[in-house]
């Protein structure tokens, strides 16, 4: 078991992995829209938490690395420097380095130093000469601050929960923080400190009273206490809004403050006027307030004088929004899933009992059961949905930095990032994708001398999408490039053997020709394609997801790559059929009737797998002969018709069972490559049915009739 220390330590990882990650995507929509504040200040916002959390945890390099950066943009949220293409590109290697040294500290490889100064090197050239940079500003003029050169003066109380030191949290680090703001006098309440035989050692038991005069802003202050705001008392008051010019104006009495703070009453106030001691002597002396309160006051009578003195200027950043959330390990998510998986199994066990005993009682138990279990299992498997947006967000910096290294004008546009999928699926869906992206620009799109000549626009679109589609998600891939060169395919097919110059092919069949292993119409090989490596990998990650893949073109106008993917990989809709003592299932998000299949039937067809389904020739596999089942076969058959690669396709067996929920479980190693099985599951009598993958058996039987007959 991990000690507390190591929990913190891993929890700060996985949150600046996401702030990272929000980071690049504020960068490439700030290159877009560069006159957003808004974007300037989440680009602030993500690097000042990393720079604080990183130093509250012991990151100490990636808390001094990222400071740097965060100087430069603070001199941008202020309006005293321009955005341009110099400064975001410095800023994404920053996230890269950034990223590297956490990494490093995973134990991974160490990140490069001279890199990192490299690029603090470039930050700091930005800061003195920020208007005579070579580079040309994406904006015409910086964003401006409403409330410039205005210093404010805020009185903050400051009082954690007891346990706070527990969650690894220091308050003397929170406190330097706030000391890194501005001009800051911090007094520390004893009070609170119970007897030593009530004293818990790793509880804290002080709080604090500060007064701030600060250009940043209310939101600054936040920041500093944006992890802990639900594990302390916080106050926090402008008491000067820096528009006093007069450094000898008079400020609130001391009672006045007291009163105000809430630490004295106004009746006692008057009480304690009326003598002729010192207000703040007399307070202490009778003990109405704590002499480090009245000190505390004095403080804040001094601060304010001191700041009327001195004014400075900057503009807040936007207001910090508290997530509604809590952070749960993958792998208990997972555990819980399987634990889930297998309830479903245990589930139809009972069923199964109930039915062969004909208990109602039993009965009535197995049909609650089920209808729980099947809440908990569509709970549990939303909890592990994912917008595929995040996945989505990574791509634009791949096409951003991918077109400039070809010399092409590229803009990626997105929709549907907010379908979701199991997190399992998106993390398995990443690189084919970034396999198509990449062959999208590379392939596709055109360079801009060539899209000009063809009366296109310079800058080349590919829009990637997703939207649901029953129990599954369409993921597409759409560019307005050349499409691709059904000649080049074909001659590069007949070179390589796998067809003959004489072959008949569709232009569906032409294309599909790609993913044969090492394909490629390439003329060179550069760092981004040509070794013809890539759609065949493609097509095996997407059917090793029980997807499937599909590749229109129309010359001159682009190219059209749609994915469909299941939505989970854990639990699936099936239908349940026998051949034999054998049972087998089918997606049943892919059936669409089943059919009786007689002897008689068979004879009229003399003998050829297709069948007379509402007036059209239907073919038909008979899985009896796949499989080599040699037992006789019933009078009546069954043919289940499904929708494959868009074609209907009959399956023939001898039962239909029904509908059943299956738990997916994988083959060992090996049964992995038999083609047409997918996986296994377990019934509720502990029978093992193999789960059919209709595509893949309609491929193999393809290519064995293929091999039979030329």
């Amino acid at each position: 078991m991990s000690s507390p220390q190591e929990q913190h330590i891993a929890t700060y990882r996985e949150e600046a992995s996401e702030l990272l990650a929000e980071l690049e995507t504020s960068l490439l929509e700030l290159e877009e829209n560069p006159q957003d504040n808004d974007l300037i200040n989440r680009v602030f916002r993500a690097m000042h938490t990393i720079k604080g959390s990183g130093a509250m945890f012991g990151f100490d390099d990636i808390a001094r690395f990222t400071h740097e950066v965060e100087t430069v943009f603070d001199q941008v949220r202020n309006g005293k420097m321009q955005v341009t293409r110099c400064l975001l590109d410095l800023t994404l290697q920053a996230r890269d380095q950034i990223t590297a040294m956490l990494d490093a500290s995973a134990g991974g490889p160490p990140a490069d130093e001279a890199n990192g100064q490299r690029i603090i090197e470039g930050l700091q050239q930005l800061l003195p000469q920020a208007t005579q940079l070579k580079a040309e500003p994406v904006v015409s003029s910086p964003p401006k601050s409403s409330e410039a050169e205005i210093a404010r003066t805020y009185r903050i109380r400051f009082k954690p929960l007891p346990e706070i030191m527990l969650g690894g949290t220091n308050p003397i680090s929170l406190l330097n923080e706030l000391r890194d703001l501005g001009a800051c006098e911090v007094m520390a309440h004893l009070d609170a400190i119970p007897s030593l035989e009530q004293m818990i050692p790793e509880h804290c038991y002080l709080y604090w009273d500060i007064i701030l005069t600060t250009s940043r802003g209310i939101e600054a202050i936040k920041d500093v206490f944006i992890f802990v705001e639900d594990d302390c008392d916080l106050t926090i008051d402008l008491i000067d809004d820096g528009n006093v010019p007069d450094a000898d104006a008079s400020y609130k009495k001391l009672g006045d403050i007291l009163v105000e703070r809430g630490d004295l009453s106004p009746v006692e106030m008057q009480k304690i006027l009326s003598m002729q001691k010192r207000f703040g002597e007399i307070l202490v002396e009778q003990g109405l307030v704590p002499a480090s309160k009245v000190q505390s006051a004095l403080m804040e009578q001094q601060q304010i004088k001191q700041a009327r003195q001195e004014r400075t200027a900057t503009a807040a950043p936007a207001a910090a929004e508290a997530a509604l959330s809590i952070r749960v390990p993958a792998e208990r998510l997972d555990h819980l899933v399987n634990l889930v998986g297998e309830l479903v199994t245990v589930q139809a066990h009972l069923t199964q009992i109930a039915g062969n005993r004909h208990d109602n009682e039993i009965s009535a138990v197995a049909e609650e059961v089920e209808r729980l279990i099947s809440e908990l299992r569509d709970t549990t498997l939303n909890m592990r949905m994912l917008p595929i947006g995040s996945t989505f967000s990574k791509f634009k910096r791949l096409v951003r930095d991918l077109s400039a290294e070809l010399g092409k004008e590229i803009d990626l546009e997105t929709t549907g990032a907010d379908t979701e999928l199991d997190k399992t699926v998106i993390e398995k869906l990443n690189d084919p994708l970034v396999h198509l992206l990449r062959n999208s620009i590379d392939h596709g799109i055109e360079m801009p001398e060539t899209r000009k000549a063809a009366g296109k626009s310079a800058k080349g679109i590919v829009h990637l999408a997703a939207e649901h589609s029953g129990d599954s998600v369409l993921v597409t891939i759409r560019d307005d490039g050349a499409g691709l060169n059904k000649e080049a395919i074909r001659a590069k097919a007949v070179e390589r053997g796998l067809i003959t110059s004489s072959t008949e092919m569709t232009d569906k069949e032409i294309y599909n020709l790609i993913f044969a292993p090492g394909f490629s119409t390439a003329q060179k090989v550069t760092s981004v394609s040509g070794r013809g490596v890539g759609m065949d990998v493609v097509k095996k990650a997407i059917e090793a997801l029980r997807g499937t893949i599909d590749i229109n073109s129309t010359p001159g106008k682009g190219s059209l790559i749609t994915l469909k993917i299941p939505l989970t990989l854990a639990i699936i809709e099936t239908l349940l059929v026998r051949i034999d003592q054998s049972y087998f299932v089918l997606p049943l998000t892919m059936v669409e009737e089943c059919i009786e299949l007689t002897r008689a039937d068979v004879q009229a067809t003399h003998g050829r797998h297709l069948a007379h389904v509402r007036g059209e020739l239907t073919p038909y596999i008979n899985l009896r002969d796949e499989f080599e089942i040699t037992t006789s076969r019933p009078d009546i058959e069954q043919i289940v018709i499904l929708s494959v690669a868009g074609k209907r396709i009959g399956f023939v067996v001898d039962d239909v069972v029904g509908e059943h929920q299956t738990v997916i479980k994988t083959l060992g190693k090996l049964y992995r490559d038999v083609r047409g099985i997918s996986g296994a599951t377990i019934l509720g009598d502990g029978t093992v049915a193999l789960i059919l993958d209709p595509g893949l058996l309609v491929q193999s039987v393809a290519m064995i009739e293929q091999e039979q007959f030329g």
